[in-house]
């Protein structure tokens, strides 16, 4: 098997590794924070209530709690992340709720420690299109000018219909002004998606992956949607149960998706995870190695390389 061009670890797409380690010529990796910020689908200012299938934690699950300082939970992740790779570089990642709704002092606040360290090379952070104002894209495209700025920003699909019934609380129209407003800046983007919301196709699933390509992104997460205890998801799914993706339609999906996604979008991501306590279903995600080496091995099989289906060229 050769390996993809974009990939020295023997992977037929743009590895996040890849790129990390050939930017930075060191192993870097992610500190999760939780800022402590929350979400305006959350907080009742939209009178939504939350995206059906997000926790109390806010997706943040392996996140310390708020309540500890921000530089202290960096270190103590440092300390986890060091006994694997030692003497790396580090990128801090605001991972808990939104963490750009919020005043801009409040941010500034937040990031601007993490600006001085040596081994910081970049910030993560994580928030939704429609908390992104102006001022605060101003003020994250000056710093980076001293690290890299990448905002992770929910898509989760494209269709406004699934949208409305995740209680998304914005439209993709919102959501596509909000990567153009981006792209005006140095700051990275990396939109997130979610297979196997309820009611949607394969198909559905797919052309959500080619916007990434239209809205010319720099990476992608993709992630299998989890059931998980103590929300609206899991309590509708509780009463009325709707198909769930079995680990075998989610590799065939995700292995659609890379075919279609330009080969310069970097993969973050092709699986994510959830708190085995708190899982409902499906349960196959909680062995995500074997769900990545299912995915390299019907692309090895079947001759997959991310892109080949963009316009014949990859």
């Amino acid at each position: 098997m050769n390996s993809f061009i974009y990939s020295d670890d023997n992977k037929r797409y743009y590895t996040w590794n890849y790129y990390l380690r050939h930017r930075f010529n060191s192993k870097v990796y992610k500190v999760t924070l939780n800022a402590g910020f929350t979400c305006p689908n959350r907080d009742g200012t939209k009178g939504i209530g939350g995206c059906t299938f997000c926790n109390e934690l806010g997706s943040g699950n392996y996140t310390q709690p708020s309540s500890v300082d921000l530089l202290n939970q960096y270190n103590m992740g440092k300390v986890v992340m060091e006994k694997k790779w030692p003497n790396s570089l580090t990128i801090p990642y605001f991972q808990s709720y939104t963490n750009t709704y919020g005043t801009l002092d409040r941010i500034k606040e937040c990031i601007e420690p993490f600006l001085s360290l040596d081994e910081v090379v970049a910030v993560a952070i994580g928030t939704r299109a429609d908390c992104l104002e102006q001022e605060k894209l101003n003020y994250l495209n000056e710093c980076s000018k001293k690290k890299e700025i990448w905002l992770e920003i929910g898509l989760q699909s494209k269709y406004d219909i699934t949208a409305n019934s995740i209680n998304r609380g914005h439209s993709y129209a919102e959501f596509e002004d909000c990567i153009k407003r981006i792209k005006q800046t140095n700051c990275k983007i990396c939109v997130h998606i979610i297979n196997g919301l309820p009611n949607e196709t394969k198909q559905m699933m797919i052309e959500t992956a080619k916007v990434c390509n239209n809205l010319n992104v720099d990476a992608v997460k993709i992630h299998m949607l989890h059931i998980t205890k103590n929300t609206a998801l899991a309590r509708s799914y509780l009463v009325n149960p709707f198909p769930i993706l079995t680990l075998e339609e989610y590799i065939d999906i995700v292995v659609e998706q890379l075919k279609v996604l330009n080969s310069k979008i970097i993969i973050q991501r092709l699986t994510g995870d959830a708190i085995k306590e708190e899982l409902i279903a499906p349960f196959w995600t909680l062995n995500k190695t074997v769900v990545l080496n299912e995915i390299d091995k019907k692309m090895a099989r079947e001759n997959v390389i991310q892109g080949m289906n963009t316009d014949g060229k990859y």
